[in-house]
């Protein structure tokens, strides 16, 4: 058995599974796992394999991919440290639905899912805070597939980089900056657009002077205005 991780207690990203756990109950968690540290680049989870472990994420970035029929590669989410990926397979012994690609050095927990069902049945909240975590992102799927068909290119990707600011952004001074490294084909099977279209998007945002792109990183120079791009308020 391993020591559970040191990040200070409560320091987890808003919304994830171990952010939403009491102290003793993440303890646990994180005491129920084999933990491992791989580069970027390392896949953790295979699309359509049989497999049911767990993978509770403690430091890093990971992409949540899928296959589309005509060959490209959808990006259907991005998770954090504090995240678990892999428990509908776990819970249900069906196929892997997504592929889980690491961005960059990632520490994580490996669970077994007999070791996870023992450890819910000892902690009945956690149960309750894991039908919570599926029940947000299952909102978040339904929110995008909605924005897909009610708004426009721009208003799509202005409310896209507005929740990434808000996921994954950082303060630089004046600005907000997203060093997810997002490909611009990424960009657009999340916002479900064609790449030109995103790409006329990203320039609309520069010269409205919200947004400053470079490699792959997006820099926010108005969350206020984005959002207000976005046609976002305070209850979306």
């Amino acid at each position: 058995m391993r020591l559970p991780h040191d990040r200070p207690d409560g320091d987890w990203p808003y919304g994830t599974f171990l952010q939403r756990l009491d102290d003793p109950v993440r303890t646990a968690l994180l005491a129920s796992g084999v933990r491992r540290q791989v580069p970027a680049g390392q896949i953790l989870i295979h699309e359509g394999h049989r497999e049911a472990h767990l993978v509770l994420l403690e430091d890093g970035l990971t992409k949540v991919t899928a296959s589309l029929p005509d060959g490209r590669t959808a990006l259907l989410a991005l998770r954090v440290g504090g995240d678990l990926v892999g428990e509908m397979s776990a819970l249900n012994d069906r196929p892997r639905s997504a592929t889980v690609t690491t961005c960059g050095p990632t520490s994580y927990s490996v669970i077994q899912p007999e070791q996870f069902k023992t450890f819910l049945r000892g902690h009945p909240n956690a149960a309750l805070e894991l039908a919570a975590m599926v029940s947000d992102r299952l909102r978040w799927s339904n929110r995008r597939r909605i924005d897909f068909s009610s708004y426009s290119v721009k208003i799509r990707v202005a409310r896209v980089v507005a929740d990434l600011c808000r996921s994954h952004g950082r303060q630089d001074r004046d600005a907000v900056v997203i060093d997810v490294r997002l490909t611009q084909p990424e960009l657009a099977t999340i916002c479900g657009a064609a790449e030109t279209s995103i790409q006329k998007a990203l320039r609309e945002l520069r010269a409205d002077g919200l947004v400053e792109t470079d490699y792959r990183r997006i820099t926010v120079r108005d969350l206020a205005a984005l959002r207000a791009c976005g046609e976002i308020t305070d209850e979306t």
